[in-house]
């Protein structure tokens, strides 16, 4: 069945979606604020609908729609700055939607989250299933979004589901350079390839699936920083890059507060119900993923 599906913040893993979805015949309509943004949107050959996705009035101007993927984001900024995306536009987003006139509201909503807010398990498994403990201001303003995204979208008939992204990489995001040259931090790397963030999203929307859940979004083999250094340098024919402990790290004294945490946190997360849902990944690991960049390093292109 064809799907009229609006993408709030169509960004790095939206304009892919909205891709995908045309690919498969259904039609994707992107929503960016920028006039920048808007051209992205039309280059990649869908709709756009300019509006600030925090907006109600400017929501107004999104057409129905079947499903909505709230995937905007804060800019890298701090809490206050996700919270008034995430949180307070989030809500937005649904009233908006949800309090348009039956049927031609929306009765599915996919928020994108972070696995960064399971905080920190000594290098242990992660799940779907498992309890999160966010230990950032700015992990506690996400891990308030999902509760929103299953809980406050059902007061309006709306399904929600959280795709909860690991580390995104793919097309002008293969950050090379930090681990062929070094130092590289000890620690565990959870990636999934953007083609597979989007894939994931369509898949549940185009099978009906993960509504009123978690499903976490990551490739089938978390790996350690120093293990994926070298794999890289060896693909590339380089020197094996330096490499440092955590301990060694935090010695020097440098580092914001948030960027110890990150260092301190340690996961290992699992994609089982992705994968029990039947979803065939693209780039099942950062072996197939990297293969293009470790191509064009070694063609002298990066």
């Amino acid at each position: 069945m064809t799907m009229r599906v609006a993408l709030l913040g169509c960004g790095y893993v939206g304009l892919e979606l909205g891709r995908q979805l045309s690919a498969n015949g259904h039609h994707p309509i992107g929503i960016r604020r920028s006039d920048d943004g808007i051209a992205a949107i039309e280059a990649a050959g869908f709709d756009a609908v300019q509006a600030d996705v925090t907006d109600r009035d400017d929501l107004q101007a999104v057409p129905d729609v079947d499903a909505i993927v709230f995937a905007a984001s804060s800019g890298g900024r701090g809490a206050d700055a996700a919270r008034e995306i995430y949180v307070d536009g989030l809500r937005t987003a649904i009233e908006a939607f949800g309090e348009r006139d039956s049927p031609s509201k929306p009765d599915r909503l996919v928020y994108t989250s972070s696995t960064g807010v399971h905080g920190d398990h000594d290098g242990d498994w992660v799940d779907s299933e498992t309890p999160i403990e966010p230990t950032t201001p700015k992990t506690e303003v996400l891990a308030e979004a999902e509760q929103i995204a299953l809980e406050y979208s059902a007061e309006f008939g709306i399904d929600g589901t959280v795709a909860r992204y690991a580390g995104l990489y793919g097309p002008d995001r293969y950050r090379l350079q930090r681990y062929l040259e070094g130092p590289v931090t000890e620690g565990y790397l959870n990636m999934v390839h953007r083609d597979d963030a989007a894939g994931a999203v369509r898949f549940l929307l185009e099978e009906d699936l993960g509504r009123g859940e978690v499903v976490q979004i990551v490739d089938d083999e978390p790996v350690e920083k120093w293990a994926f250094a070298d794999w890289l340098a060896d693909g590339c024919g380089r020197e094996h890059p330096p490499k440092r402990t955590k301990a060694e790290r935090l010695a020097d004294g440098d580092l914001s507060e948030p960027a110890q945490r990150r260092i301190l946190t340690s996961k290992r997360c699992a994609n089982d119900r992705l994968r029990e849902l039947g979803y065939e990944f693209s780039y099942p690991t950062f072996r197939e993923g990297y293969r293009a960049a470790i191509e064009s390093v070694c063609d002298g292109e990066s």
